[in-house]
């Protein structure tokens, strides 16, 4: 099945809000996550939950999707703490129907995919600091697999990445040790 964002989910903005030392909601920002839109960076509460509409508190399950800035990507949300997500994000939520017809981790996947990203930074605007609108996520074509094909491709994608992990932590080891080597000769 074929469809827009817009049809299978609801989006909104992320909140602006000034941070506070010793807060009770974390307020997610592009700077916690790195480049494949893996929490990367320690974080801590640094709002009160008086100053935050229940609205604007991420569930489990919404796809976060950086839209500023050159470093777009999705993210599913699955922190145990109360959170809001910041203004460089939209916050996906899909519609009720469509819970049990696609898995947010897929969704996310898709948004990650590199014809997806290709669509959408073509469609970015600005030019000190290029962002991507909510018309033009909306407009997102998404193709929805069956429950099953979608877990598939998950665990495909998944293992692709642990290989790619590990193909790195090898070449960071082999390196050390040719420095050892060097380091060892040289004395």
């Amino acid at each position: 099945m074929k469809t827009t964002l817009k049809h299978i989910a609801s989006i909104q903005t992320g909140v602006f809000a000034k941070p506070v030392p010793d807060g009770e909601v974390i307020y997610l920002q592009a700077k916690h996550f790195d480049e494949g839109g893996q929490i990367s960076a320690e974080f801590h509460p640094d709002l009160m939950v008086g100053t935050i509409s229940e609205k604007h508190l991420l569930r489990q399950g919404d796809v976060l999707f950086a839209a500023k800035g050159t470093k777009n990507f999705a993210a599913v949300y699955d922190i145990e703490e109360p959170a809001v997500a910041s203004t460089s994000f939209f916050v996906i939520r899909l519609e009720e129907e469509f819970k049990q017809r696609i898995l947010t981790e897929f969704l996310a996947w898709l948004m990650n995919h590199p014809a997806a990203q290709g669509y959408l930074k073509g469609q970015a605007m600005g030019s000190s600091i290029v962002s991507i609108s909510k018309g033009v996520l909306e407009e997102l074509e998404i193709s929805i697999p069956n429950i099953a094909t979608q877990e598939i491709i998950l665990k495909i994608s998944n293992l692709r990445n642990k290989e790619i992990r590990l193909k790195q932590q090898l070449e960071m080891l082999k390196n050390k040790q040719i420095q050892q080597i060097i380091n060892n000769a040289l004395k």
